[in-house]
């Protein structure tokens, strides 16, 4: 079990074990060669983390901090390979969710060039509300830095889109919460039409 705020591993060091997400959210992290904190994703329960590394340099290519408490299954990686290797239907569920990761991270990369900050900030706030149901539509475990951060934009971009769209009715916030009043106005902000 790790506690809010806790780090379960650390960018640059060794490669040892993955974590299977049974309750929780977690941030992964990077830091830029000037220092700079870039949130590079959201996971939670179901999700494994920190199991690429393993896989291609044998060092931790980013920092895993739990956001709230995270309960996690912890296995050595040669063992979590090996399973993979035993349960062909397992290693075929574990490709496809990779598979699945690199595009969203293909469709991100292409949107940013055709979307504002504000448009993909609207858009993580509907996928995050898609992938996690009513707790993302609430609670949000996020600063609005890192909001940014995950929507590659400015948190000053932020800060104006969320003033705009509670002026607008879309959403009320409080405090790392937010909620969604209107999603189908959200909806046609983000450029989605459906």
């Amino acid at each position: 079990m790790f506690p809010p705020g806790a780090t379960m591993c650390f960018e640059g060091e060794p490669t040892t074990h993955v974590f299977i997400l049974v309750t929780g959210w977690v941030k992964v992290l990077a830091v830029t060669s000037d220092g700079r904190e870039l949130m590079l994703a959201l996971r939670g329960q179901g999700d494994t983390v920190g199991e690429v590394a393993g896989a291609t340099t044998g060092h931790r290519n980013a920092t895993i901090k739990a956001i709230d408490t995270v309960r996690a299954l912890i296995l050595r990686h040669d063992r979590f390979d090996s399973f993979l290797d035993s349960y062909p239907g397992a290693d075929r569920a574990y490709r496809q969710v990779m598979t699945l990761r690199w595009n969203d991270a293909a469709t991100t990369l292409r949107s940013r060039a055709l979307t504002t900050g504000a448009q993909r900030l609207a858009l993580l706030l509907l996928e995050l509300t898609a992938r996690y149901g009513d707790v993302a539509n609430g609670t949000m475990p996020l600063s609005q830095e890192e909001l940014a951060s995950l929507a590659g934009t400015s948190r000053a971009t932020v800060t104006r889109a969320f003033g705009n769209w509670r002026k607008r009715g879309l959403i009320r916030t409080a405090p790392r919460r937010i909620m969604i009043v209107d999603l189908p106005g959200l909806r046609k902000v983000a450029g989605q039409q459906h």
